[in-house]
């Protein structure tokens, strides 16, 4: 009906000239037979016939513009598939712009396809690269853990933080198709958050930040690999932005399905707060730090969502950050 009464909009507005052209007629008609007085009954007679004719002409023309814009609702919802197929033209004019939407459609769908073969092979070279990079990293590792001293354990630090920028990179690459990766089962929380932070345990002891983190016996339905990798990133983030203090580890008092990571470091300005999800926004502390690459939030909270859990983060300038994960999901059952 909504479809209807769009077209029947549309063809009284197309042929409102027309019409007014028509009643204009009847005026006239009217006129010259008041001023010669002439009998009104052949008057009506020819103008109920006329009226009729025109009636019976504007229901086919309007069944024929309805059937045309049914057929345009079809095609504009199928826009993406690569053959378009249209019924055949009844005049020149209308054979010509189905010819030009048909060179505009073919245009368009090459244009898609060269972006997408120019994405796949950008995102393969980078993928390759990713892994290769890992091998002299390993290599150098090797070489710096041989002799141990200061400078090899600040080198060791620096390796370790391009070790992260590279994990990054590859689980950047490898959100797109994540839903195939995807393995639901029932996690203990606490396995999770210890290999996140047996990853940081160096950078704890040498930035001396002090961690308060009791085991919670908790388990929830998510992905393992994915839920560490948010973690670890967590836990990055609230080393880099604390320079001393402590991070504490908890569940909410307020919500016994949500994870809290709390830190004493420098805070995020609440201008920022609404924006920090965003791809590459880095805020004021990342644009001070001239390090931050305003990905691994983003990163986060996607992955978060893909899981149906939740991502939110409460700050005050000045006096830490706290990053809440709600477990909170719908009643899924587990793979086996």
């Amino acid at each position: 009906m909504k479809r209807f009464l769009s077209a029947l909009g549309l063809f009284i507005k197309y042929y409102k000239k027309p019409i007014w052209i028509i009643l204009l007629c009847h005026f006239i008609l009217l006129t010259v037979f008041f001023l010669y007085s002439l009998p009104l009954e052949p008057l009506i007679y020819s103008c109920v016939l006329i009226d009729v004719a025109l009636l019976v002409i504007g229901v086919l023309n309007f069944s024929f513009i309805y059937k045309k814009h049914k057929e345009l609702e079809h095609l504009k919802e199928s826009i993406l598939l690569n053959d378009i197929t249209f019924s055949e033209s009844k005049n020149i004019i209308e054979q010509d712009y189905r010819v030009l939407l048909r060179v505009i459609h073919e245009d368009r769908i090459n244009l898609i396809n060269e972006k997408d073969a120019t994405y796949t092979d950008m995102k393969d070279y980078y993928t390759l690269w990713a892994h290769q990079i890992k091998t002299p990293i390993a290599a150098m590792r090797l070489v710096l853990q041989s002799e141990k001293n200061e400078t090899n354990s600040e080198l060791l630090e620096q390796l370790f933080r391009i070790e992260q920028y590279v994990e990054l990179v590859l689980q950047y690459l490898r959100m797109e198709s994540m839903s195939s990766d995807l393995l639901f089962q029932r996690y203990s929380l606490d396995g999770c958050i210890k290999q996140a932070i047996r990853k940081y345990s160096k950078s704890f002891i040498l930035k001396k930040i002090k961690l308060n983190y009791e085991s919670l016996d908790k388990d929830v339905l998510t992905d393992e690999k994915w839920l560490v990798f948010v973690l670890e990133q967590l836990l990055s983030n609230a080393l880099k932005y604390t320079q001393e203090g402590e991070i504490s580890i908890y569940m909410d008092k307020d919500s016994s399905d949500t994870l809290v990571i709390e830190d004493t470091g420098i805070g995020i300005a609440p201008e920022d707060l609404p924006r920090v999800f965003e791809k590459g926004y880095t805020g004021y502390a990342g644009r001070a730090d001239k390090k931050s690459t305003g990905i691994g939030l983003y990163l986060c909270n996607t992955i978060l969502k893909k899981l149906s859990h939740t991502l939110k983060i409460e700050s005050e300038p000045g006096e830490g950050t706290k990053v809440k994960i709600g477990f909170d999901t719908y009643d899924l059952k587990a793979d086996d």
